[in-house]
Protein backbone atom coordinates (compact mmCIF):
# COMPACT_ATOMS: atom_id res chain seq x y z
CA UNK A 1 0.00 0.00 0.00
CA UNK A 2 2.94 2.29 -1.09
CA UNK A 3 2.01 5.65 -1.34
CA UNK A 4 -1.54 5.73 -0.14
CA UNK A 5 -1.12 8.05 2.69
CA UNK A 6 -3.02 11.26 3.56
CA UNK A 7 0.35 12.87 3.47
CA UNK A 8 1.42 11.79 -0.03
CA UNK A 9 -2.00 12.56 -1.54
CA UNK A 10 -1.81 16.53 0.14
CA UNK A 11 1.76 17.22 -0.40
CA UNK A 12 1.94 18.60 -3.87
CA UNK A 13 -1.20 20.93 -3.14
CA UNK A 14 0.53 22.01 0.54
CA UNK A 15 4.00 22.50 -1.37
CA UNK A 16 2.02 25.54 -3.56
CA UNK A 17 -0.04 26.73 -1.22
CA UNK A 18 2.80 27.13 0.91
CA UNK A 19 4.81 28.74 -1.82
CA UNK A 20 2.30 31.34 -2.55
CA UNK A 21 2.25 31.92 1.09
CA UNK A 22 5.96 32.55 1.59
CA UNK A 23 5.90 34.97 -1.38
CA UNK A 24 3.13 37.19 -0.05
CA UNK A 25 4.46 36.74 3.78
CA UNK A 26 7.85 38.24 2.48
CA UNK A 27 6.50 40.92 0.07
CA UNK A 28 4.24 42.08 3.21
CA UNK A 29 7.65 42.06 5.32
CA UNK A 30 9.41 44.10 3.01
CA UNK A 31 6.75 46.76 2.65
CA UNK A 32 6.47 46.52 7.11
CA UNK A 33 10.28 47.46 7.37
CA UNK A 34 10.30 49.87 4.61
CA UNK A 35 7.58 51.73 6.47
CA UNK A 36 8.92 51.02 9.61
CA UNK A 37 12.00 52.27 8.94
CA UNK A 38 10.26 55.65 7.29
CA UNK A 39 8.25 56.57 10.66
CA UNK A 40 10.99 54.91 13.05
CA UNK A 41 8.79 52.16 14.03
CA UNK A 42 5.83 53.98 15.73
CA UNK A 43 2.80 51.68 15.62
CA UNK A 44 0.39 54.40 16.07
CA UNK A 45 1.50 55.89 12.13
CA UNK A 46 -1.52 55.14 9.93
CA UNK A 47 0.66 54.54 7.06
CA UNK A 48 2.09 51.30 8.93
CA UNK A 49 -0.57 50.39 11.00
CA UNK A 50 -2.63 50.25 7.40
CA UNK A 51 0.09 47.67 5.87
CA UNK A 52 0.18 45.62 8.65
CA UNK A 53 -3.87 45.62 8.66
CA UNK A 54 -3.37 43.80 4.65
CA UNK A 55 -0.56 41.40 6.11
CA UNK A 56 -2.99 41.01 8.93
CA UNK A 57 -5.66 40.19 6.61
CA UNK A 58 -3.57 37.83 4.39
CA UNK A 59 -2.87 35.60 7.88
CA UNK A 60 0.92 36.40 8.11
CA UNK A 61 2.07 35.84 11.71
CA UNK A 62 2.17 38.10 14.11
CA UNK A 63 6.19 36.89 14.87
CA UNK A 64 6.69 37.83 11.00
CA UNK A 65 4.96 41.06 11.63
CA UNK A 66 7.30 41.78 14.95
CA UNK A 67 10.73 40.71 12.94
CA UNK A 68 9.80 43.11 9.88
CA UNK A 69 9.23 46.08 12.61
CA UNK A 70 12.42 45.68 14.16
CA UNK A 71 14.18 45.31 11.19
CA UNK A 72 12.80 48.45 9.79
CA UNK A 73 14.04 49.90 13.23
CA UNK A 74 17.55 48.05 13.34
CA UNK A 75 20.61 50.21 12.10
CA UNK A 76 22.29 47.40 10.82
CA UNK A 77 20.22 46.09 7.98
CA UNK A 78 20.54 47.72 4.79
CA UNK A 79 18.87 50.13 2.91
CA UNK A 80 14.92 49.27 1.24
CA UNK A 81 13.83 51.35 -1.47
CA UNK A 82 10.86 51.20 -3.08
CA UNK A 83 10.93 52.27 -6.74
CA UNK A 84 8.28 51.96 -9.66
CA UNK A 85 8.27 50.93 -12.89
CA UNK A 86 6.52 52.27 -15.88
CA UNK A 87 5.77 50.18 -19.56
CA UNK A 88 3.05 49.57 -22.06
CA UNK A 89 1.73 46.49 -21.79
CA UNK A 90 -0.24 44.41 -24.89
CA UNK A 91 -3.26 47.18 -26.97
CA UNK A 92 -1.07 50.34 -25.65
CA UNK A 93 -1.92 48.96 -21.73
CA UNK A 94 -0.55 50.97 -19.36
CA UNK A 95 1.06 49.20 -16.35
CA UNK A 96 3.01 50.94 -13.36
CA UNK A 97 4.80 48.26 -11.01
CA UNK A 98 5.92 49.31 -7.47
CA UNK A 99 8.59 47.32 -6.25
CA UNK A 100 10.55 47.43 -3.00
CA UNK A 101 14.31 46.16 -2.78
CA UNK A 102 17.16 46.28 -1.34
CA UNK A 103 19.71 46.29 -4.67
CA UNK A 104 17.59 48.55 -7.44
CA UNK A 105 20.72 47.83 -9.85
CA UNK A 106 19.41 43.91 -9.49
CA UNK A 107 15.87 44.44 -9.65
CA UNK A 108 15.62 46.98 -12.87
CA UNK A 109 17.64 43.85 -14.70
CA UNK A 110 15.38 40.92 -13.55
CA UNK A 111 12.20 43.45 -14.52
CA UNK A 112 14.01 44.56 -18.06
CA UNK A 113 14.53 40.82 -18.41
CA UNK A 114 11.12 39.49 -17.43
CA UNK A 115 9.48 42.10 -20.15
CA UNK A 116 11.76 41.58 -23.02
CA UNK A 117 11.29 37.93 -22.53
CA UNK A 118 7.31 38.67 -22.86
CA UNK A 119 8.07 41.13 -25.61
CA UNK A 120 8.14 44.09 -24.07
CA UNK A 121 10.58 47.36 -23.16
CA UNK A 122 10.92 48.97 -19.49
CA UNK A 123 9.23 52.59 -19.78
CA UNK A 124 11.29 55.89 -18.90
CA UNK A 125 9.27 57.27 -15.59
CA UNK A 126 6.84 58.97 -16.40
CA UNK A 127 5.73 57.18 -19.66
CA UNK A 128 3.02 55.45 -18.27
CA UNK A 129 1.93 57.83 -14.99
CA UNK A 130 -0.10 59.60 -16.59
CA UNK A 131 -2.91 57.54 -17.00
CA UNK A 132 -2.75 57.24 -13.33
CA UNK A 133 -3.45 59.39 -10.01
CA UNK A 134 -1.05 58.80 -7.39
CA UNK A 135 -3.13 58.78 -4.03
CA UNK A 136 -1.65 59.83 -0.40
CA UNK A 137 -0.60 56.53 0.14
CA UNK A 138 0.87 55.57 -2.63
CA UNK A 139 -1.28 53.90 -4.66
CA UNK A 140 -2.00 54.10 -8.04
CA UNK A 141 -6.04 55.19 -9.36
CA UNK A 142 -6.16 54.21 -12.98
CA UNK A 143 -7.74 57.69 -14.98
CA UNK A 144 -10.86 57.39 -16.48
CA UNK A 145 -11.63 55.86 -18.84
CA UNK A 146 -10.29 52.38 -18.46
CA UNK A 147 -9.06 50.29 -21.52
CA UNK A 148 -11.18 47.34 -22.72
CA UNK A 149 -8.55 43.89 -23.74
CA UNK A 150 -10.54 41.23 -25.25
CA UNK A 151 -8.74 38.04 -27.13
CA UNK A 152 -5.13 37.35 -27.62
CA UNK A 153 -4.27 40.86 -25.79
CA UNK A 154 -6.01 39.81 -22.91
CA UNK A 155 -3.76 36.68 -22.64
CA UNK A 156 -0.53 38.45 -23.26
CA UNK A 157 -1.62 40.88 -20.67
CA UNK A 158 -2.65 37.84 -18.08
CA UNK A 159 0.87 36.63 -18.84
CA UNK A 160 2.86 39.63 -17.91
CA UNK A 161 1.12 39.93 -14.72
CA UNK A 162 0.94 36.55 -13.75
CA UNK A 163 5.18 36.75 -14.65
CA UNK A 164 5.72 40.06 -12.48
CA UNK A 165 3.60 39.18 -10.04
CA UNK A 166 5.77 36.22 -9.65
CA UNK A 167 8.70 38.81 -9.34
CA UNK A 168 9.78 38.30 -5.59
CA UNK A 169 10.51 42.42 -5.17
CA UNK A 170 7.19 43.49 -7.18
CA UNK A 171 4.87 44.52 -4.62
CA UNK A 172 1.84 46.31 -6.43
CA UNK A 173 1.16 46.37 -10.30
CA UNK A 174 -1.67 48.83 -11.71
CA UNK A 175 -2.94 48.74 -15.30
CA UNK A 176 -5.49 50.63 -16.62
CA UNK A 177 -7.12 47.74 -18.49
CA UNK A 178 -10.96 47.44 -17.17
CA UNK A 179 -11.00 44.68 -14.87
CA UNK A 180 -7.13 44.66 -13.88
CA UNK A 181 -7.02 47.85 -12.45
CA UNK A 182 -4.72 46.89 -9.61
CA UNK A 183 -3.65 43.24 -8.90
CA UNK A 184 -1.51 43.72 -5.96
CA UNK A 185 -1.53 40.89 -3.13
Amino acid sequence: MAGHSKWAQIKRAKAVTDAAKSRTFSKFAREITMESRKVGGSLSSPALAAVIGRAKAANMPKDNIDRAIAKGTSKDEGDLAQVSYEFYGPAGIAIIGVAVTDNTNRTVQEIKHLLLKNGYELGAPGSAAWAFTKTPDGRYLANEPLMDVEGESEEKLGLVLEALDEQDDIQEIFTNARGYENTSD
